[in-house]
């Protein structure tokens, strides 16, 4: 089973208050922006709706729950262009430090994502690739060009490449997966899903993959308890020699197997992840 963290967009689920780091020669004179999400010393001016919150992530929880859903919308974290000090209140163009009382900001900065947090302990980078911030440490990730996102290096050369795999929805609860705040499994076929959605459906005993159906486990010790089951279970007589036509779901060959109500096996990989299908039309 191959399953791996990505490097994700960046964020701070837990607070720590009272942590605050500012230059040494400002005086501290306010609290830090109220955010679950981050620990900075500013609040981002969304030109959408022209509000200012926290951070992109408190607009847009913000703004989902709005009454009327015409209201409802996201903010695009490179079209910020105004923040505000949370120290002296200044509003002032995007920069590390503030203008008028000198502050920083933000201990980790991207002038390109907007994105100020003082946590640096998470390892935020920013991947050219990506075109976004990522949290984990550069040096424990790699950009896959083919799959279009940053993978642990534990994946390099040793995961299914799929063209652009991380630009979807999760398959189970069909958030958008690229910039979620959740980590990721990348699964033995290359698709990818949150970790929590994954490891629910293995809970659920669901082992295949909901999107090209292969098995996402080693499957071998339960394909073996189905030999031995179908070794124990005579079909009548009218069904021994009944042959159908499958399709494996795991190396999606095709052939013709014997039918047996428990299952159907496929004779090339020997698995029973299998389904039948209509016989081939073959050539007159």
């Amino acid at each position: 089973m191959i399953v791996s963290i990505l490097g994700r967009w960046a964020m701070d689920a837990s607070i720590i208050a009272g942590d605050v780091r500012f230059e040494p020669h400002v005086v501290m004179k306010s609290t830090p922006v109220a955010c679950k999400h981050y620990r900075r010393r500013c609040k981002i001016r969304a030109p959408c709706c022209n509000e200012i919150y926290p951070c992109r992530h408190c607009h847009n929880e913000a703004t989902s729950v709005m009454t009327r859903p015409f209201d409802r919308h996201e903010l695009n974290r490179f079209d910020v262009k105004q923040v505000v000090c949370a120290v002296c209140d200044t509003e002032q163009p995007v920069a590390r430090v503030c203008t008028n009382c000198g502050v920083n900001m933000g201990e980790y900065f991207c002038e390109i994502c907007k994105f100020y947090d003082d946590d640096i302990e998470k390892g935020q980078f920013h991947c050219e690739d990506c075109g976004i911030c990522r949290v984990g440490g550069q040096e424990n990730y790699f950009h896959c060009k083919k799959c279009g996102s940053c993978y642990s290096v534990n994946l390099r050369d040793n995961h299914s490449c799929i063209e652009n795999s991380m630009q979807h929805h999760c398959p189970i609860c069909y958030e958008y997966l690229f910039d979620s705040l959740k980590d990721v499994a990348v699964m033995k076929c290359g698709h990818t899903m949150h970790r929590e959605c994954y490891f629910e459906m293995i809970i659920r005993e669901k082992y295949c993959c909901p999107i090209c159906s292969k098995s996402v486990i080693d499957m071998s010790k339960a394909w073996k308890q189905l030999d031995e089951e179908i070794e124990a279970t005579v079909m009548p007589e009218e069904y021994r020699d009944k042959k159908v036509w499958i399709l494996c779901n795991d190396c999606n060959d095709t052939t013709e197997a014997c039918f047996h109500i428990i299952g159907k096996k496929c004779c090339h990989c020997q698995s029973y992840n299998t389904r039948a299908i209509a016989p081939p039309v073959l050539p007159q």
